[in-house]
C-alpha cells in the first residue's frame, strides 16, 4: 500500500503546484496566493461525475483522506464534547476543559492522570480552549507577566500558528482580537491586535513558566487569574479575572485507560469528513486533492459498496498509516545519537505527513521560534529505552539547552504520559534550581527506576519498569537550537 500511496500523494500535489505556479504569486514555502489556473478555466479537481470508481482508487484516495484530515478531526471532535458543557471545569480535578470560545486554566503543573492531550509537560501552568468562530470573533487576554516566561499557542483546526502572542515577540499586555474566515466586523476601541483564522475552529493554549518553588507556585496565581478568553460581544474594554480555584469539578470517565482519549475513530470517519472539509478550507495548491477526497464521499453517499471501502480504508490506515506515527522514531528526521526533530511545528503548511505524526505522538506542538522539541526513543547504541537498565545524560560544561526561555527534559512512559513514581517528578530541567553540575562543569541526570545514590537524588527522573521515551523542550530557542547547530547529548546506557 506504501508504494502506491506515496506516488498517488506527490502526483496530486504536484498538479496543483504547477497549476499555481503557471498563475500565481509565490508568497512563501512554494505557496500561491491567488486562484489556480484549471480553477479559472473550470477545469475539475477531481473526476467528474458518475465517473467509474475501482475499489483500489477508493481505498487509496481513503487512505490519503485519512492522513490529511486526521488532525483537523480530531480537534472537531474535541469540539463536539466540549460544546456539551455548561462551564469551565476540571474533569477529575485534574484536566482543564471549557465550552468553544472560553478558556480553563490549571493553577499549579497537570497531573498525571491526565488522557486528553499526549506528552504534557510540568513546566508550565496550562490553559486549555477551543475557538469556534461561526459563533463570533473572540477576545484573548494578556495580562501583565513581568520577567516571567509566557507564550499562548494559538492555532488553527490544522494545527497550525496564526497568532504570535508570547514573551519572544515582545507581546504587550492587552486585548487581543482573533477573528474568523468569515468575519468582517468593526473592530472595537481598545482591541491591541487582530489575528485572523482560516479555518472555523482553532485552538488557544495558555503556557506560563514556574518554578517548583513554592514561593513562585504563590506568585503566579494572581497573573492566571487574568488569563479569560471570552466573546467579542463581551468585551467592554475592562480588564476581567477569574477565580480558578473555583470552578467545578466534573467526574472522571467511568473508563479510563492508558491511552489518550481517542479523538478520531476510523469507523466513522468518513461520516465525519464532509462536515469538517468545510471547516477547513483548502489553501492555495490543495484543490487537487480536495476534489479527490470530495468526488469519493460523493460517491459513497450514493453507493453501499463504496462507503464500505472507504470504512475498511480508514480502519486499515489508523492502523498501518497512523498508527507507527506515535512512535518518536518517526516523526521529523534523524539527528546524532538516535534523536529525532521537526523544523516546522504549527507551520506545517503542505507537509501532512509531519503535521499528522505531530497530532499523534504529541499533538499542539508551537511554532519552532517559541519551542524546539527533540524526541527520544533509544539509547546511543539504538536500543529502546527500558525501565530494568539505567541510563545517563550528561550536557558537557556550557552545553545545556541553550535558550532564552526555559528547558526540560522529560519521561513518558509507553502512553506518552507520565509515569507515577515515588517523588512525583516528571521532568527536570530550569524549573529545578537545586540541580547538581559535576566538578568539570558538566550536568548529568540519572534516568532509572530506583533511586541512585543521595548525593546524586536532585538529578534524578525516575522511569517506569516498562519501555519509556525522552523529550527534550527549549522554550525560547536560541538560533543555533532551531538551526540544529546545538544537538542533545546521547542517551548512555550503565
Amino acid at each position: 500500500m506504501k508504494k502506491i500511496f506515496i506516488p498517488l500523494l506527490a502526483v496530486l500535489l504536484l498538479i496543483s503546484c504547477k497549476k499555481e505556479t503557471a498563475t500565481g504569486k509565490e508568497v512563501g514555502n512554494g505557496i500561491v496566493a491567488n486562484d489556480t489556473a484549471a480553477v479559472k478555466i473550470g477545469i475539475p479537481a477531481g473526476p467528474v461525475a458518475n465517473t467509474i470508481l475501482t475499489d483500489e482508487y477508493v481505498k487509496h484516495i481513503g487512505t490519503l483522506a485519512y492522513l490529511w484530515g486526521w488532525p483537523m478531526t480530531n480537534i472537531h471532535n474535541r469540539n463536539v464534547m466540549f460544546s456539551k458543557l455548561p462551564e469551565p471545569s476540571y474533569e477529575g480535578g485534574i484536566v482543564p476543559l471549557s465550552p468553544p470560545n472560553q478558556l480553563c486554566m490549571l493553577t499549579d503543573y497537570i497531573q498525571s492522570g491526565e488522557r486528553e492531550v499526549a506528552c504534557p509537560n510540568q513546566d508550565v501552568v496550562y490553559g486549555f480552549g477551543i475557538t469556534d468562530f461561526t459563533k463570533d470573533a473572540i477576545v484573548v487576554q494578556v495580562p501583565d507577566f513581568g520577567d516571567r516566561f509566557w507564550v499562548y499557542q494559538v492555532c488553527n483546526q490544522r494545527t497550525d500558528g496564526y497568532a504570535a502572542l508570547g514573551k519572544m515577540y515582545g507581546t504587550k499586555p492587552g486585548f487581543y482580537l482573533l477573528t474568523g474566515p468569515k468575519w468582517n466586523g468593526k473592530v472595537p476601541d481598545g482591541i491591541t491586535a487582530v489575528f485572523k483564522c482560516d479555518t472555523d475552529l482553532g485552538v488557544v493554549i495558555p503556557r506560563v513558566f514556574q518554578t517548583d518553588d513554592p514561593a513562585d507556585k504563590k506568585s503566579i496565581q494572581p497573573i492566571v487569574q487574568k488569563i479569560v478568553m471570552y466573546t467579542l460581544s463581551q468585551f467592554d474594554g475592562k480588564e476581567k479575572t477569574k477565580d480558578w480555584t473555583k470552578i467545578p469539578i466534573l467526574p472522571s470517565p467511568a473508563k479510563k485507560g492508558n491511552e489518550e482519549t481517542k479523538w478520531v475513530k476510523p469507523e466513522v470517519y468518513f461520516d465525519e469528513l464532509p462536515a469538517i472539509m468545510k471547516e477547513v478550507p483548502p489553501m492555495p495548491g490543495e484543490e487537487a486533492i480536495y476534489g479527490q477526497i470530495q468526488s469519493v464521499l460523493a460517491a459513497a453517499a450514493k453507493d453501499p459498496k463504496i462507503k464500505a471501502i472507504l470504512k475498511q480504508a480508514a480502519i486499515d490506515a489508523d492502523q498501518k498509516l497512523i498508527t507507527p506515527l506515535f512512535q518518536f522514531s518517526n516523526v521529523g528526521y534523524p539527528l546524532k545519537d538516535n534523536w529525532t526533530t521537526q523544523a516546522n511545528g504549527a507551520q506545517f503548511g503542505l507537509d501532512y505527513l509531519t503535521r499528522t505524526a505531530c497530532a499523534k505522538a504529541n499533538i499542539f506542538v508551537n511554532k519552532p521560534i517559541e519551542t524546539k522539541y527533540f524526541y527520544q526513543d533509544k539509547d546511543v547504541s539504538g536500543v529502546r529505552l527500558q525501565g530494568n537498565s539505567k541510563y545517563t545524560v550528561t550536557f558537557a560544561k556550557g552545553e545545556v539547552p541553550p535558550v532564552k526561555g526555559f528547558w526540560s527534559l522529560t519521561l513518558y512512559n509507553q502512553y506518552h504520559f507520565f509515569s507515577p513514581n515515588s517523588i512525583n517528578r516528571f521532568s527536570l530541567g530550569t524549573k529545578n534550581k537545586d540541580l547538581k553540575y559535576n566538578t568539570d562543569g558538566s550536568l548529568t541526570l540519572y534516568v532509572q527506576n530506583t533511586p541512585p545514590s543521595n548525593d546524586k537524588l536532585s538529578n534524578w527522573l525516575p522511569s517506569p519498569k516498562e519501555t519509556f521515551s525522552l523529550y527534550i523542550r527549549c522554550y525560547w530557542p536560541e538560533d543555533r537550537v532551531v538551526k540544529d547547530s546545538w544537538l542533545p547529548p546521547a542517551v548512555i546506557k550503565g
